[in-house]
Order: C-alpha cells, then sequence, then structure tokens
C-alpha cells in the first residue's frame, strides 16, 4: 500500500512538472500567437497527458532552442553573491566613504560599524 501512494505520489510530481513547463515554454515561444497559446492550455485541462506528449513533439525542436536561449542570457549566480570583506576595516571605510558622500546618515554608518566590528547585539 505504503509503494503505491509513493508511486502515485512521484506519477502526480512528473505531470505537474510537465504542465509547468508546457506552459512556461508556451509563454517563452514568441512565434506562437496568443490564440494557439490559448488552445494550447485548454487541451492542457482538459486532456493534460495527451497534450502535453504532443506539444513536446509538435515543438521539440523549439523547446530546446528557447531552452539554450534562455540559459545563455542567463546572468551567472555569482554576481548575485556578495563579496565578502577581508576585514572590518575595509567595511568601516567603505562605510564612512557613503558617510562623507551624503549616501547614508551617522546612524546607519554606525550601525554599519557596529556589525563590521562584530557588536551588533551589544549596541557599541
Amino acid at each position: 500500500m505504503f509503494f503505491w501512494w509513493i508511486l502515485w505520489i512521484f506519477y502526480f510530481a512528473a505531470y505537474l512538472y510537465v504542465i509547468i513547463f508546457v506552459i512556461r515554454d508556451l509563454f517563452r515561444d514568441d512565434k506562437a500567437n496568443g490564440w494557439i497559446k490559448a488552445l494550447w492550455i485548454i487541451l492542457l485541462v482538459f486532456v493534460p497527458f495527451l497534450t502535453g506528449l504532443i506539444y513536446v513533439i509538435v515543438n521539440g525542436k523549439g523547446i530546446a532552442e528557447r531552452e539554450y536561449e534562455a540559459r545563455r542570457t542567463a546572468p551567472e549566480n555569482d554576481s548575485y553573491i556578495p563579496q565578502a570583506s577581508s576585514s572590518p576595516s575595509e567595511d568601516i571605510a567603505r562605510a564612512k566613504a557613503l558617510l562623507d558622500a551624503g549616501s547614508i546618515s551617522q546612524g546607519e554608518f554606525d550601525a554599519l560599524k557596529s556589525k563590521a566590528l562584530g557588536n551588533q547585539y551589544f549596541g557599541a
């Protein structure tokens, strides 16, 4: 009994993945007009398994091209990761430069300074 529940959960997750994949690809497709996209979504609602299979067969090459283009133009994840400074003095120097430029207030500077020194919980 437990095995069948796990199997059905897996099938349902795979089914949801295919539905979401097809809808995501539909919205990426610039060549298809709105009526064609609406027809595919309506068919996905009423005959989901068969429609998903037919969509992949009919648009297979286009899916691959859109996936490649999306991955090629996606920004690198490394650019979103903030770079850690090598020392608290660098953090304080940057905060002081922001304070001198008028970008931050004295209170914000004090907060950044205490955070750089590791005193954010002591209010120093």
